[in-house]
């Protein structure tokens, strides 16, 4: 009977604290400005390149929220591959772009990864490049 007891003290003591937790949660409005991306394509394959010949691909987005979209960073995988991007705050509805060159300097298959880190919903998007390095 007093493990009973305790147990439904200890209920009883612990609902304020869960019923304040969510209650935190739900404090954060639905209606806050939020920029978004939305990309015409992710991934990029171009296909055979030449050895030590760089190529480009530019990954174009337009910003689908309605608060400014800012780029806060974009980071290339390895040392092979040179990122630009829009600098600028991208407004709603205008669109942007992210600009990967890739110099390969070995032959064979490759995959590469662009981070691109933003104040958008999702925070962090990954792009693809890939493609054949042939002589």
């Amino acid at each position: 009977m007093k493990k009973i007891c305790f147990i439904l003290l200890i209920g009883v003591f612990s609902a304020p604290v869960f019923s304040q937790q969510l209650a935190v949660i739900n404090l954060i409005p639905s209606n806050v400005a939020t920029p978004d991306f939305l990309w015409a394509q992710t991934t990029y394959d171009f296909g055979k390149i030449a050895v030590n010949k760089p190529v480009t691909h530019e990954f174009r987005f337009t910003n689908s929220g309605d608060a400014p979209l800012v780029i806060t960073s974009v980071q290339a995988a390895c040392g092979c591959t040179v990122t630009a991007y829009s600098k600028e705050p991208i407004a709603p509805g205008s669109e942007g772009y992210v600009k990967a060159t890739y110099n390969a300097a070995k032959l064979g298959m490759f995959s590469k990864a662009i981070t691109v880190n933003a104040n958008a919903a999702e925070g962090m998007v990954q792009l693809i490049i890939r493609g054949e390095v042939v002589e």
